[in-house]
């Protein structure tokens, strides 16, 4: 049993010493609750042999279970006053890991590059704001990351893990299907934060595996996503006529893809996608807007 852990006590003085008051534009919730902590590094399946990434540690209630148990620990913390106290923190209650941690005050989502030794798993409770773009930008810029496990608002962890057909199937499942297998692994109720959210909170599990064999891009196929989305509740012929062109191309275009150009996007997975984004010619704007034209008929 760990004795560095923090308490609802200690995260209290750490609070009130930073004069720090939880924000909901930031999605701020900080897990008081040391069992939980421990739970949740369990249940991520790290080693010692693992570096871990870590969003947005708050006080560094998990960063310090992380700690325990991991080869070392980056943490990307847009709070300047929590980017600095954080060392400090790890220095008091978990002396001998100081030299494993490293602190990158910056928002999530701006974040590009990582000192060595590059991550190996993202570990992260996750404000629920930024949650699902967060995880698919260092999903994107971290190939070396294979496992992983995030803790999301129970609404949005549905969505990541949900299969094609499901009624909670969109842009996220499809998009996070790109980069990894991803299942529920448990439930966190609200009691365990400070201050007490109004939902429970869901663990996804995440395992890095190969994207569909394909000759598109994946910000091709993603276009493709995105599009389908767009318009829920209508046909792909007509969903995806904005990015074709028509919707006369469009349906060529799934009919060369093998798709049914009368399905709804929400039950295509990741490979159909990446099939139809095939039967493309992109064409990429000064501002990384995609724009697709149908190829002529093969």
């Amino acid at each position: 049993m760990a004795d560095g852990l923090l308490d609802p006590r200690t995260i209290r003085q750490l609070a009130a010493e930073l004069d720090l008051r939880p924000t909901k534009q930031r999605g701020q919730n900080f897990v008081h609750d040391a069992n939980t902590v421990r739970r949740i590094v369990a249940a991520s399946g790290i080693t010692p042999d693992d570096v871990v990434l870590e969003i947005g540690p708050g006080l560094g209630s998990l960063t310090l279970g992380l700690l325990e148990v991991a080869r070392a620990v980056h943490v990307v913390e847009i709070e300047s006053s929590l980017a600095r106290r954080l060392p400090r923190t790890v220095a008091d209650r978990l002396p001998a890991a100081s030299e494993r941690l490293h602190v990158v005050e910056a928002d999530a989502l701006t974040v590009t590059d990582l000192p060595d030794p590059q991550p190996t798993a993202v570990v992260a409770n996750l404000p629920y704001n930024v949650s699902v773009p967060v995880l698919l930008h260092v999903l994107a810029l971290w190939p070396s990351i294979r496992t992983g496990l995030v803790m999301v608002q129970l609404e949005v962890a549905d969505r990541l893990v949900a299969p094609p057909g499901s009624k909670t199937y969109g842009v996220p499942s499809a998009k996070l299907a790109w980069y990894a297998e991803a299942a529920r692994v448990g439930t966190v109720p609200p009691k365990v934060f400070w201050p007490v959210p109004n939902v429970d909170s869901g663990l996804v599990r995440l395992a890095r595996r190969e994207p569909p064999a394909t000759t598109a891009t994946r910000q091709q196929v993603f276009a493709v996503v995105d599009a389908a989305f767009a318009q829920r509740r209508k046909m792909l012929r007509g969903a995806l006529a904005g990015l074709f062109g028509s919707s006369g191309e469009a349906a060529a275009a799934l009919e060369r893809a093998g798709v049914d150009p009368q399905a709804r996007g929400e039950v295509l997975g990741i490979a159909d996608f990446a099939r139809i984004a095939e039967h493309a010619s992109p064409e990429i704007d000064a501002g990384e807007t995609l724009v697709v034209r149908s190829r002529p008929h093969e």
